[in-house]
């Protein structure tokens, strides 16, 4: 079993965990803090999960007790205890790395597959650069969620400005899973809680506010409505019948079909 990435190892403590730390709720609390609380936690659980990550459940969960994003994270800490490791990472591979509709990799947002994407790669490979960290990337592309979170507790200006920068992709993100009901789409809220702004209600908002005013194409945003309109059962869960799914992962011993892992869903 491969530990968590590198590119999470290096700061991977909790900010609020050592009993040393104000914390959010305490007096000496400022924004920041707040931020890199989330931030971090978001970053550890949006990531494949692995035996490490349940046991930190606990500390996250602590750590988050009396802040505003404890009611956003609370349905995926249940979701991650209430399931067996095997379980949790089917899931997670169903949902993120099978499923452009949850593409964690934010420039597929915008760009989708296109050759402008990888411009925007190498400018986020540029932002790392510039700030003086050593980023292993752990065989992952540089725009992957979990990872510019991560980035954006080591190095909070460069790392909000990224963020920022991919605003649309991040609230089309939260609209899907809140859409499809995931217990991830409380963590995408409180990610997007820390950026200015409110958040919009819906991706026609989010193509009105972002698509007219970013200089970047937007592809995928044409594709948007029909992928959040994808068929549901009467449970409220997506249809699979109408999107039928690759029959196996490279995780799970089959061959690579589709996958967003290293690259963009197809």
């Amino acid at each position: 079993m491969s530990p968590l990435p590198s590119w999470l190892r290096r700061s991977s403590e909790i900010p609020g965990s050592d009993p040393g730390y104000p914390g959010p709720g305490g007096t000496a609390a400022t924004q920041a803090a707040d931020q890199a609380l989330v931030f971090q936690a978001a970053a550890l659980i949006l990531t494949y999960p692995e035996a490490e990550l349940l046991t930190r459940l606990d500390t996250i969960d602590a750590a988050l007790a009396g802040t505003n994003a404890a009611e956003s994270f609370a349905p995926i800490l249940s979701h991650l205890r209430g399931k067996g490791l095997s379980k949790l990472q089917s899931f997670h591979i169903q949902e993120f790395d099978l499923s452009r509709r949850h593409a964690l990799h934010l420039s597929y947002w915008t760009d989708g597959d296109t050759r402008r994407r990888g411009e925007v790669l190498a400018e986020i490979k540029g932002v790392y650069r510039e700030s003086g960290l050593v980023v292993d990337t752990g065989g992952e592309l540089p725009d992957y969620l979990p990872m510019v979170l991560e980035f954006a507790v080591a190095d909070p200006e460069r790392g909000l400005a990224l963020l920022q920068r991919f605003r649309a992709s991040l609230e089309l993100l939260r609209l899907g899973l809140t859409k499809d009901g995931l217990p991830h789409a409380g963590v995408l809220e409180a990610v997007c809680n820390c950026l200015p702004g409110e958040s919009p209600r819906t991706h026609a908002e989010v193509q009105a506010r972002y698509g007219e005013t970013r200089p970047v194409e937007f592809v995928g945003l044409d594709s948007v409505e029909s992928l959040l309109q994808r068929p549901q059962t009467t449970d409220g869960r997506p249809d699979s019948a109408s999107h039928p799914s690759p029959a196996r992962h490279p995780r799970e011993g089959g061959d690579l079909v589709t996958s967003s892992r290293g690259g963009s869903p197809r």
